[in-house]
């Protein structure tokens, strides 16, 4: 067999374009034709009924996922959400209690957790199977700042970076991300894990290299999607890639390769069917 290509970040450099950061009111469209996408996500597979914990973004509630819980819920799974109340960054409590929520949730049910992730949630997501890798299943970001660089900082919008100060912590990110409990995701350490990072080029909030990973294409690969940051939940494309990657059979994980309608849909939408293969810069 080929030798597999390196999975690696996306190579765009600065910031989301200012263009798509202006358009992310798109999201609110995403959403209004999710009924559109019903062709594809009936096609998209069933699960297993593993539990699957689902992890809102920054300044989100629960609320925000429920496409995501009814489309996984009518797919078999054993959904649930995290439990926390809205994401206001990472805070004392997320740190103890995400990891304890995923031991629970392995005990009760005797099943691995798989994790997904939207936006900041992403990164809880990783964090909280950094700790529980024995009862981590898969973890899927979705336009997650998974890679940001340690000397350049978040590339995402000056309002975005100022939104965090003021909710979360008047340092911004860097400072929870050096705090000693963090330093595995600082250091870029990737988990031994499946892990699908979904991104979009037109993501208004987080800039492609920074939702993407460098990996093991055995364990890890990134996924281009199309649509805005704040449609990514609601997005039909992105919930039928969502419940490809959790149908794939446990310890059996293999890299994503869309097949009929999903498949034509990516190929219109993004020029191409993603792979782990290295993207064209921007």
């Amino acid at each position: 067999m080929p030798r597999r290509r390196s999975v690696v970040r996306h190579a765009h450099v600065g910031a989301p374009h200012a263009l798509s950061s202006l358009l992310e009111g798109r999201g609110l469209l995403e959403m209004a034709l999710l009924p559109a996408s019903l062709p594809l996500l009936m096609e998209a597979p069933s699960g297993d009924g593993h539990p699957v914990l689902l992890v809102p973004g920054f300044m989100a509630s629960e609320a925000s996922m429920i496409a995501l819980k009814i489309f996984l819920q009518n797919k078999g799974y054993d959904v649930h959400m995290w439990g926390l109340g809205r994401n206001v960054g990472f805070r004392s409590k997320h740190a103890n209690a995400l990891p304890q929520k995923i031991r629970y949730l392995h005990h009760i049910t005797g099943r691995k957790v798989s994790l997904v992730g939207w936006s900041l949630g992403g990164v809880f997501s990783l964090y909280g199977a950094q700790s529980t890798l024995d009862c981590v299943r898969s973890v899927i970001t979705l336009g997650s700042p998974v890679s940001v660089d340690a000397h350049s900082g978040s590339q995402s919008p000056t309002a975005v970076k100022a939104l965090y100060r003021l909710v979360s912590h008047r340092l911004g990110a860097s400072a929870h991300m050096m705090q000693p409990r963090a330093k595995a995701m600082r250091e870029r350490r990737r988990l031994a894990v499946p892990t699908s990072c979904l991104y979009s080029l037109s993501d208004g909030v987080v800039p492609p290299q920074e939702a993407t990973i460098d990996g093991d294409p055995a364990l890890h690969e990134n996924i281009q999607v199309p649509g805005s940051h704040i449609g990514l939940g609601f997005n039909g494309i992105v919930l039928s890639i969502v419940a490809d990657r959790l149908a794939q059979p446990e310890g059996e994980w293999m890299p994503f390769s869309p097949q009929g309608l999903l498949a034509r849909v990516l190929s219109v939408t993004t020029g191409n069917v993603p792979d782990s293969a290295v993207p064209a810069a921007t």
